[in-house]
């Protein structure tokens, strides 16, 4: 019988060879594509089966397993996030039973599914800096293939996510072997190193890089935006929402409490950088028409959270960049799926061309509701329990270095949520509340199968459940044992205190509302804009004597904020894709790419010459050295 440690890793690598060689047959193909489905199903539901008893016997006494030789190791940390990394796998293979049925390339979808899960595994479990980078590596590849399958422009992105998370895994190796120079050992167990030796510092930086693109932090974000914009919905739910995102932060919790000892300046650099990322990210999904890039914006501002509270260098930060790490997983997944619905129900993610849906999809926007009230912080959801984590872990690291570069962290915190909560109203209105768009009312929409629309449920509940109940479940069983110390929390704030409060400002809500119509008793006021009644003067563009009607849609808007003072700039520098990393190094590369390919034309003869003059420069410069 296999190792413990090793089934996680082992069986979804199996399982995704297994629908790799199933046959693909014209004639049996709607009983293969379910075969695969349920293979995916199956494993990702055993590796729960199989990562819960470790959790649940001596990992949660507080006792590391370690297993094949030193090779795998599990403590608290690392079980915590294998057993979200497995509920979520199991939550998109159920959803990607239906979304997916009829579509082409399913043979490599599931298996990149379950080679994405065995490896992620393998990643958590590893004890060895080469283990962990021969399972990092290959993640970028299952990404790349994951989103090449969904067709039109995914190509382009597919290839832009390879090369930035690709090529910051080659970083990912050089911070290896840096620190295997420097421990004398491939162990990840050992003394934490100083970053006062320069090459320490460079491997500290080398691994920051490699996180910072899984999770998708600026300036290494590009790629997550362009791919939630071209690849299917369970794609980014998985990879970009839940699955990269825990890597990523659970990398960079290892970096900045079991790998390096950091110092106040790489804290100021990590606070620095998160701060960035949730404003910068929450400007640009302000203003998106497009439903899953304005879902892929805010997918890196939330990681600014998590940066930005890791940063603080506190057991309060550390853990609340892991609770808001699983709550955004959560609540992210649960909008991406929201979206792939409406895609699939409506052929479009086009915000202008949407509206009305609330009515023909109940379920898909009560859940979409939730977990966009949990994004935006609204008690009493878990994202504003984790955020509340968050602002103390900052006003606590302002404490205690004396300094006022915290209220500057706050501000960034608070005005990112708000600019969040912003947004999503845009969403919510335009896609589910306001009049219904001429392709919509034309359109027959049916009701959202179960199977895509169980995921939603269960992930919006959790958001609810965890707001309300996760200190004393989330926090106290899983988080508070991975730190290694109970949290001492500052403030008023409870959870049941903010349930009650919210229940009765709905109950007055409802109330006011009931009051206000009944007997149909309101009063019609002529339309005003502009500094004019609407029903007073002439509206350019349409002839005296039409009919007048005037619709202003939450995309139409907002879209004035472009126009502000200073953000105009920033915008257009944006769309000029100033800041984009993948676009800045492109250009630099290209010039020498076309004068190197004029020197390689495929003839033999100059291959020849050039093989030639190297050979005669490198013993002329042997003859040189020579005594």
């Amino acid at each position: 019988m296999l190792d413990p440690l090793v089934r996680p890793i082992v069986f979804p690598l199996l399982a995704g060879l297994v629908c790799a060689v199933l046959p693909d047959r014209p004639g049996s193909r709607k009983v293969w594509e379910r075969v695969r489905a349920w293979l995916t199903i199956v494993a990702s539901a055993a590796s729960i089966r199989w990562v819960w008893p470790l959790y649940a016997g001596p990992l949660n006494d507080g006792q590391p397993l370690s297993s094949a030789g030193g090779w795998l190791r599990a403590d608290v940390l690392s079980g915590f996030i294998l057993l979200a990394t497995v509920f979520f796998s199991l939550m998109i293979a159920i959803y990607s039973h239906r979304y997916m049925a009829g579509r082409a390339g399913q043979r490599l979808y599931y298996s990149s599914l379950l080679w994405s899960l065995g490896l992620a595994c393998g990643v958590l479990l590893a004890n060895d800096v080469l283990l962990l980078a021969v399972c990092w590596g290959p993640l970028a590849v299952t990404l790349y293939l994951m989103i090449g399958l969904s067709g039109g422009g995914a190509s382009e992105a597919a290839r832009k996510t390879l090369i930035l998370v690709g090529g910051t895994d080659a970083l990912l190796l050089l911070g290896a072997a840096l620190m295997w120079i420097e421990r004398g050992s491939t162990s990840l167990v050992g003394e934490p190193l100083d970053l006062n030796e320069s090459s320490n510092y460079l491997a500290f930086l080398c691994f920051v890089a490699a996180a910072f693109a899984k999770a998708a932090a600026m300036p290494l974000h590009t790629w997550l935006p362009d791919s939630a914009e071209k690849a299917d919905a369970p794609v980014t739910a998985l990879l970009p929402a839940s699955i990269d995102k825990l890597l990523g932060i659970y990398l960079l919790v290892r970096i900045a409490t079991d790998w390096f000892r950091t110092t106040p300046g790489t804290d100021f650099l990590l606070m620095l950088l998160g701060a960035v990322t949730i404003i910068g990210a929450v400007l640009m999904a302000l203003v998106q028409h497009d439903l899953k890039r304005l879902l892929g914006m805010h997918a890196v501002s939330q990681v600014g959270y998590m940066v930005l509270a890791i940063g603080t260098g506190t057991t309060l930060g550390i853990a609340a960049g892991l609770f808001h790490m699983l709550n955004h997983a959560i609540y992210k997944s649960c909008l991406f799926l929201g979206a792939g619905v409406v895609e699939q129900k409506t052929g479009t993610v086009n915000m202008d061309r949407l509206g009305g849906l609330a009515s023909r999809m109940p379920v898909v926007f009560a859940a979409t509701l939730i977990a966009s009230l949990s994004i935006s912080g609204i008690p009493p959801l878990n994202g504003f329990a984790s955020k509340w984590m968050v602002y103390q872990a900052i006003i606590e690291s302002g404490q205690s270095s004396g300094t006022l570069w915290w209220c500057l962290w706050l501000t960034a915190a608070m005005l990112g949520s708000a600019l969040t909560l912003a947004s999503f109203v845009k969403m919510l209105h335009s896609v589910f509340l306001c009049k219904p768009s001429p392709e919509i009312r034309q359109r027959v929409i049916e009701r959202a199968p179960w199977p895509l629309v169980f995921p939603m449920v269960i992930l919006a509940g959790l958001c609810v459940l965890l707001g309300v109940f996760g200190r004393g479940t989330i926090l106290r069983y899983f988080i508070e044992p991975a730190v290694g110390q109970s949290l001492a929390y500052s403030g008023t704030w409870l959870p049941a205190h903010a349930s009650m409060l919210m229940a009765t400002a709905l109950v007055l809500g409802w109330l006011v509302y009931a009051m206000s119509f009944r007997g149909g008793r309101f009063r019609r006021v002529p339309t005003y804009i502009g500094g004019e009644n609407i029903d007073e003067t002439r509206i350019p563009g349409i002839p005296w004597g039409t009919s007048r009607h005037v619709e202003v849609t939450g995309v139409d808007f907002y879209q004035t904020v472009e126009q502000l003072p200073g953000l105009g700039k920033l915008y257009s520098m944006a769309r000029a894709k100033v800041f984009d990393l993948y676009e800045v190094i492109g250009k630099l590369i290209n010039p020498l790419a076309g004068a190197l390919r004029a020197a390689h034309q495929g003839v033999l003869p100059l291959y020849l010459g050039w093989f030639l003059f190297g050979l005669l420069a490198i013993l002329y410069v042997m003859m040189e050295r020579s005594p």
